[in-house]
């Protein structure tokens, strides 16, 4: 049961992380939605509009800078804030991400999927339930 009422789309070629992730979000109370690839994502972008967009940097077809690079182009989607979730770590290819519009760029092998849930709460103004 989504008890923030948050929309997580996760957008992951990998299943493996996915599901871990998936699972970790859905523990803290979001709803998540999950695309394995760039054209799907950004087709979920556009419909369900989720709260927040965790995005994958190399995915199979369109990648994740290419999926970021239109949805902040659509008046509709602009305002929904992306997180790169990634391995790749490299400053360019952070600076890019932020540039483009990226909220934040998180490296995969640095963070828990527990510490990403949380930067993910900051990021959405969640408030913690003691």
């Amino acid at each position: 049961m989504a008890i923030n009422n948050k929309t997580i789309l996760l957008v992951e070629d990998d299943a493996t992380i996915s599901s871990i992730y998936r699972a970790k979000f859905e523990a803290d109370g979001f709803k998540v939605l999950t695309a394995i690839d760039g054209a799907s994502g950004l087709e979920l972008i556009k419909k369900e509009a989720p709260d927040i967009v965790m995005l994958d940097v190399i995915l199979p077809g369109l990648d994740g800078f290419s999926v970021l690079e239109e949805a902040k182009k659509d008046k509709s989607t602009k305002d929904i804030p992306v997180v790169m979730l990634t391995n790749l770590g490299t400053p360019d290819d952070k600076i890019k991400g932020q540039k483009m519009g990226a909220k934040d760029y998180f490296i995969k092998a640095s963070l828990t999927p527990g510490e990403i849930s949380e930067k993910i709460k900051e990021i959405l103004k969640i408030k913690k339930i003691k």
